[in-house]
């Protein structure tokens, strides 16, 4: 039986997909095997030897203690791109908000209230509206930077719009280079992408490469009167610098998921509540996700979206009912297979099939065996230098 604590209302579809005659889920669970959250901060002091997993229903992972979970091989999930259509149309919004004088006109038509008479009011609104005049996007070059899961959403949905696209993505995996549109010019140089753009999307994760990416000096290379949308993460803007940005006309909106003190009352600035996946949708597409990935984790060891172990996946023998899986993290140090095969070896155990994959200190092996290995074998193996956690599946 597998034991998962939950944090947070975790939609009820993704609890679904754990069968109660195998799992035990739920927020007063103790001792448990895995941990399935949403935005609730988790305590490093809380991650043990007990505990197998964490999984995020949701894209970011700062609330979880990433490094003290590899100390302890424990395998941290995300759910990336279950959220991206949520933060795909929240983009077009923020692009209307930023192109149009739509807030300002609602402010002034809903001020209106003393005016009893339609004729008088729509006269009056036919005399106002020139103050709320803006500009349609279609045509305009939209920057995006960042060109992942919700990166090629956006720009696949500003094509459709009739905008210019350009994006910018050192790190872009051949899965998000098939999934970009074709029209979508490629710029490896950012200064050039911000110096060149109407709008520029952030879709980036907060890394130290990326941590105040949009500084002073980007701020400086970007065209008067460029608009910038930031529906990633607060921590790739800098403060000061925008700022000044918007003292010297290079930048005249900014529309940002992530409210900051010393941008509230400004006219120029249009701030949410960090509703970027606040749907019901985005939710349940989440939850589900990480509840599948837990799944496959605990039943069979794969490991899929993980931002701390190597992808894995090894299919199980059509036999599997008579042989056993192991999976062993170990620190990425050499000779460590060899030692754990020679262990199997003096057992006189069978390998029938393995996978071994490494990811900067870490190493994770998924071995089936063509017997059952005695709890002395597994203890040799735990017992082994820098081995870090042995599981029997």
């Amino acid at each position: 039986m597998h034991r998962i604590q939950t944090f947070n209302a975790i939609s009820e579809l993704g609890l679904e997909r754990f069968p109660s005659e195998q799992y035990e889920v739920g927020a007063e669970i103790k001792q448990a095997d895995a941990i399935l959250l949403r935005s609730h901060k988790l305590d490093a002091n809380g991650i043990n030897g007990q505990l197998k997993a964490v999984a995020r229903a949701g894209a970011g992972v700062n609330n979880v203690p990433v490094g003290e979970c590899t100390t302890h091989g424990v395998v941290v999930f995300n759910t990336p791109g279950a959220n991206a259509n949520a933060v795909k149309e929240l983009v077009l919004c923020g692009l209307l908000l930023a192109s149009r004088g739509i807030i300002p006109g609602i402010g002034f038509a809903s001020t209106q209230t003393g005016i009893s008479d339609y004729g008088e009011l729509s006269k009056l609104m036919e005399q106002q509206k020139k103050q709320f005049k803006g500009r349609e996007i279609a045509g305009k070059t939209l920057g995006v930077i960042g060109l992942g899961a919700i990166g090629s959403m956006v720009a696949d949905m500003a094509i459709s719009l009739g905008m210019k696209v350009q994006g910018y993505d050192p790190a872009l995996s051949v899965e998000a280079a098939w999934r970009l549109p074709s029209q979508v010019k490629r710029i490896e140089n950012l200064n050039a992408l911000v110096g060149s753009s109407d709008f520029i999307s952030l879709h980036l994760p907060v890394l130290d490469s990326t941590r105040n990416l949009i500084d002073a000096n980007m701020f400086a290379s970007m065209r008067k009167g460029t608009c910038l949308l930031n529906f990633a993460r607060d921590e790739i803007v800098d403060s000061e610098a925008l700022l000044a940005a918007f003292e010297s006309g290079k930048l005249t909106r900014y529309i940002s998921d992530f409210p900051r003190p010393e941008l509230m009352g400004r006219d120029d600035v249009i701030s949410m509540p960090h509703i970027g996946a606040s749907t019901a949708e985005a939710e349940e597409n989440c939850a589900v996700m990480a509840a599948d990935q837990l799944r496959d984790f605990l039943e069979n060891g794969n490991i899929k979206n993980s931002v701390n172990f190597p992808n894995l996946y090894l299919d199980r023998d059509v036999n599997a009912d008579k042989c056993t899986r192991i999976a062993i993290c170990n620190k990425n140090v050499p000779k460590m297979l060899g030692q754990i095969l020679s262990v199997l070896a003096d057992q006189n155990i069978n390998v029938i099939d393995m996978l071994n994959k490494s990811r900067e200190e870490i190493a994770y092996n998924l071995i089936d065996l063509e017997s059952t290995p005695s709890p002395e074998a597994i203890a040799a193996i735990a017992n082994i230098e820098d081995v870090v956690k042995v599981t029997v599946l």
